[in-house]
C-alpha cells in the first residue's frame, strides 16, 4: 500500500536525479565549486525523499546535513550505514557558495581538483541509487 507521502517522495527523488545530472555536467566543464554544491544537494534531496517515504514527517527538512540524514534513514534501514561516507559532502554545502566560506579565497577559484569532484559525484550517485532501490 502506498503511503500518502509517496508521491511527494517521488518528486524529491526525481529532483535529486535531475540535479545530479546537472552537477555532473558542471563537473565535466570544470565548474567544480558548483558541481560540488549540487552533488551535495542531489544527495540531500534523495535522502529526504526516502525519509518522506518512510516517516511521513516534515521534520526531515530541518537539516541539510548528509550525515544527519543518513543517521535518520538508518533508523528505518540499517543498510544506510553503508552511506556513512556521504557526510563528506557536507563540507560543500556552504563554502562552495560564499566568498567568506573560505577565508582569503574565492570558491570559484579554490575548488580546482577534478579528483575531488569525481569523488563527490561517486558518493552522490551511490546515495541516489541506494535510495532509488529502496523506494521501488
Amino acid at each position: 500500500m502506498e503511503n500518502r507521502f509517496f508521491k511527494e517522495a517521488k518528486r524529491w527523488l526525481i529532483q535529486a536525479k535531475d540535479e545530479f545530472l546537472d552537477a555532473d555536467e558542471l563537473r565535466k566543464r570544470g565548474r567544480f565549486y558548483l558541481a560540488l554544491f549540487h552533488f551535495q544537494q542531489a544527495a540531500e534531496k534523495a535522502l529526504k525523499a526516502y525519509l518522506y517515504y518512510k516517516t511521513e514527517s516534515p521534520q526531515v527538512f530541518f537539516t541539510h546535513s548528509i550525515g544527519e540524514l543518513v543517521e535518520m534513514a538508518n533508523k528505518f534501514d540499517r543498510d544506510f550505514s553503508k552511506l556513512k561516507d556521504g557526510e563528506k559532502l557536507d563540507r560543500y554545502y556552504i563554502p562552495t557558495r560564499y566568498p567568506n566560506g573560505i577565508p582569503g579565497s574565492i570558491p570559484s577559484r579554490y575548488y580546482k581538483d577534478p579528483k575531488e569532484a569525481k569523488e563527490a559525484m561517486e558518493i552522490a550517485k551511490k546515495i541516489i541509487d541506494f535510495v532509488d532501490e529502496r523506494m521501488r
